[in-house]
């Protein structure tokens, strides 16, 4: 596992702070942060949170054959996986320092203790015992993994329910839910393990190092002991040596933060059971539900009783429309406005729009020249209603003694005429 370091101005800043009896977020000393302990939808699969440690657990069973030796005791295994999903540090497919001393140290918290009556999950002795399986998936690393690992595993297996086996000669049944009910596994306490940070060579102490916390500290201890003061492992690591009065101390502090988590894994344990016969059990369902209402009453609605009065009255209270509108914005271009008083929208001011035309006409009047003098189609008048009269070539030489006469002739008003070569 390759760790972030921290700056220099970072450590010197958290060790300050440490030295002032302060932490980064405004806990004291000994101090737990916030846990949350919320169970699935099957039996053995529990969530919990510290702070911002995440960790999920799930218990699983199985059949096998036991030990020799020990032909009456069943087994006892416990994994946990560190993903990189928790943290960019940790490194899929390896097994780190970390992970190994975290998997040690469980074992040595729930299995060396001697919490759960292995011998309750013999069948057959020598023949078929049951297997019980703790993977702890660690889901965000934000510090004190050790403690949320042994929270999440001990409370999975109080909720944890194994299949009920019937005997019938050398055949072992296994009955489904329906058919009976599951059966608890036997625990005879609930031992819980409680971290605890040093600084300075053992000057300072901080209870629940957070991740920033362990990364300038020089050792830690870790105390694991249940509700009746009974201490089932401690392991210290880091290389620094600790009085005697130290190690009471953090055993004094611990008592009393191991009652307090006991406390919450039972009451945690009975709100599921009472959840589960209501019907409502699982991770969904201990979510804050934040319902949505989609009909809405409005104040302005009129029902169909006395709609001529409430409309009277909704005019009545309306405010009458503005005469003119002074400012108008088009979200879409190319679109214009029509109307009196509308400021023009199409980009061209009047002005501007007559000087186009003026400049229309004249371009217009160049064509007609042009055309005249290439000998095109002359028009003499503008007028599209009136008669045309058309002058072909072939009857220009008949007509030439007769121009004379012809133009002397009286053309209706507005007519027009066209001559072509």
């Amino acid at each position: 596992m390759k760790e972030t370091p921290l700056s220099n101005c970072e450590r010197d800043f958290l060790l300050k702070a440490i030295e002032e009896k302060k932490r980064l977020d405004g806990r004291q000393t000994y101090d737990y942060r916030k846990t949350m302990i919320v169970f699935g939808t099957d039996f053995g699969c529990c969530f919990v949170e510290l702070g911002k440690t995440r960790v999920m657990a799930q218990v699983s069973c199985e059949l096998v054959a036991p030990k020799e030796n020990r032909p009456n005791e069943g087994f006892m295994l416990f994994n946990i996986e560190l993903s990189p999903m928790a943290s960019p540090a940790f490194e899929q497919g390896r097994q780190s320092e970390l992970l190994v001393k975290l998997n040690r140290q469980l074992e040595r918290c729930l299995r060396n203790s001697k919490c759960i009556d292995i011998e309750s999950l013999c069948v057959v002795s020598g023949e078929k015992v049951w297997q019980i399986r703790v993977d702890v998936h660690m889901l965000n690393h934000d510090g004190n993994l050790m403690d949320a690992a042994s929270i999440a595993a001990i409370a999975a297996l109080c909720h944890f329910r194994r299949p009920d086996v019937g005997i019938q000669g050398d055949e072992v049944t296994v009955y489904s839910p329906e058919e009976r009910d599951f059966i608890p596994l036997s625990i005879y306490h609930m031992p819980i393990s409680v971290s605890f940070a040093f600084f300075q060579k053992g000057t300072y102490l901080l209870v629940d190092p957070c991740e920033r916390e362990e990364c300038v500290m020089d050792g830690l201890l870790m105390i694991a002991m249940n509700k009746h003061r009974e201490i089932c492992s401690i392991q210290s690591s880091g290389g620094i040596m600790l009085l005697k009065e130290q190690v009471m101390r953090c055993s004094k502090i611990a008592s009393v933060k191991v009652s307090e988590i006991t406390e919450l894994i039972s009451k945690a344990l009975e709100n599921d059971k009472t959840a589960r016969k209501a019907g409502r059990c699982g991770f969904a369902e201990s979510m804050p539900q934040q319902r949505i209402t989609a009909l809405k009453k409005d104040e302005t609605a009129v029902e169909m009783t006395d709609v001529s009065e409430k409309a009277t009255g909704i005019i009545q209270k309306a405010e009458a429309p503005p005469s003119t509108i002074q400012q108008l914005v088009m979200p879409v271009p190319g679109v214009g406005l029509v109307g009196h008083g509308v400021q023009n929208s199409w980009g061209i001011d009047e002005d501007e729009q007559d000087e186009i035309e003026v400049s229309d006409e004249e371009a217009k009047m160049e064509m007609e020249q042009k055309q005249v003098e290439q000998g095109d189609v002359v028009e003499l008048s503008d007028s599209e209603e009136e008669d045309v009269v058309i002058l072909h070539p072939e009857t220009a030489d008949r007509n030439n003694k007769n121009t004379s006469s012809s133009s002397h002739q009286k053309v209706p008003a507005g007519s027009k005429k066209k001559l072509r070569k």
